[in-house]
């Protein structure tokens, strides 16, 4: 298990467990910015490890290369390429996954399903951002949208190097692993030829999240890798716990069983290395297993930051869908027992209660309101465990009402999800209960 270290900046030993400050708010640290996976970074590797990793990197590279060529060959040289799609918010993705199973098979899922073929990526993920019950993608036009950002800002962490090509292929906002989903769901309801093109389509991305997982199991959050956080292992958005959820029921569930076998148990085998990374980068303190982080560095498993306003942090909202995929496991291990037991303490640990997090007139504030509650924070200092909050300045504060309006009404930075960790929970310790001190890792 990965023991948390100083990482830059901490808490002030003033603040107080799981709640706020009882002196006044401050800056407490600057926003560093995450490293690229690059070919000198894995060159300090120990020998044994780097020629997977290089192959990995290179790989990457050469995909990368290929997606861009393929959507140039499209068009005939000097012809103009349509608009890139527009961009909606996830809210507006049109890939419901709860309607009867019988809609599946509707026009209107069809042509859902035909739009979502239409812009997987060569490589055999999707983008993000976007609307799939708008029209195919036309020859020529991007698989993603333009940046969310267009400035070229080398102070913003999350400015991409292309902004006319980014994203093109992702987990983030679940991506990739919510089209693949909602295509079993059309190939459950056209058994014969008609869904044989939306069974092709989920075999290319079982491949695609083959060929994106690290040789130690993690996934980025971009794939052809992108650079800077987009590299990180990335829990954020739960993508590493979906892309490995979705993995287990490739090799398992009967809804798959048309993709060939060699795959599925890659698939398997995937699932497993996937767990060990999870384990790996679970923070613990003085021996106590903590949560986990947004993300972590794919090399070391060391937190690090995201956006400008993401610090490196113990993530509450991650944790709990880490927590639920660990404990939807058959025949949990010691291991696993033992990170579940103490991702669940950890959330009850630093539970807030007696507080509010709504919109006030001067924007979302947190507030004391007794019988409020429970509450999380987004994020967790490292070191001191105290809750963070980020601002676009890249600046870090011990106290969310101090950040700039903009950034506490458009994150959320205090949560509730964590409640669906600790009550999946209390079934799953009926039916294990905590491992005995003998059988617990070291």
């Amino acid at each position: 298990m990965k023991t948390a270290r100083v990482l830059g900046f901490c808490l002030a030993a003033t603040t107080l467990a799981g709640g706020l400050s009882p002196v006044a708010a401050k800056v407490i640290a600057i926003n560093q910015p995450a490293l690229t996976l690059t070919e000198a970074r894995i060159g300090t590797l120990p020998d044994a490890e780097r020629a997977v990793w290089l192959a990995y990197l290179l790989r990457s590279k050469a995909q990368a290369r290929a997606d861009r060529q393929s959507l140039a060959a499209e068009l005939p040289p000097g012809q103009t390429p349509p608009p890139p799609p527009q961009a909606v918010g996830p809210s507006n993705y049109n890939m419901p996954l709860d309607r009867p199973a019988v809609w599946y098979k509707s026009a209107e899922a069809l042509r859902i399903a035909d739009t979502m073929v239409s812009f997987q990526t060569p490589a055999g993920g999707w983008s993000k951002n976007q609307n799939r019950a708008g029209p195919p993608r036309l020859p020529g036009q991007r698989y993603g949208n333009d940046a969310e950002t267009m400035v070229q800002d080398p102070a913003n962490f999350d400015a991409p190097y292309d902004r006319f090509w980014t994203f093109v292929g992702t987990l983030d906002n679940d991506a990739t692993t919510t089209e693949m989903r909602f295509l079993a769901r059309v190939s459950d309801a056209l058994p014969g030829e008609r869904g044989a093109r939306y069974r092709e389509s989920i075999v290319r991305g079982v491949e695609y999240l083959l060929a994106a997982q690290y040789p130690n199991g993690g996934w980025p959050q971009i794939w052809p890798l992108e650079g800077g956080f987009h590299d990180g292992i990335t829990f954020n958005d739960n993508a590493v716990a979906k892309a490995a959820m979705l993995l287990q029921d490739v090799a398992q569930a009967p809804t798959y069983r048309f993709v060939p076998g060699s795959l599925r148990q890659k698939a398997s085998a995937a699932v497993n290395k996937a767990v060990d990374v999870i384990l790996a980068a679970q923070v613990s303190r003085d021996g106590q297993l903590l949560g986990w982080p947004q993300q972590v560095d794919p090399l070391t498993l060391e937190p690090i930051s995201a956006r400008n306003y993401e610090p490196r942090s113990v993530a509450s909202g991650e944790t709990t869908e880490v927590l639920i995929f660990l404990m939807n496991r058959p025949s949990p291990s010691p291991a696993i027992r033992a990170a579940v037991e103490g991702g669940t303490a950890w959330l009850k640990q630093v539970a807030l209660y007696d507080h509010a997090w709504e919109k006030t007139e001067g924007g979302r504030k947190l507030f004391a309101r007794k019988g409020g509650g429970p509450l999380w924070s987004r994020n967790y200092d490292v070191v001191s465990g105290q809750p963070i909050f980020g601002d676009k300045n890249r600046t870090i504060h011990d106290d969310v009402n101090e950040i700039s309006e903009g950034r506490r009404n458009g994150y959320n930075w205090w949560v509730t999800q964590p409640q669906d960790a600790l009550k999946a929970y209390a079934e799953w310790n009926r039916k294990y209960g905590a491992p005995a001190a003998a059988e617990r890792p070291r």
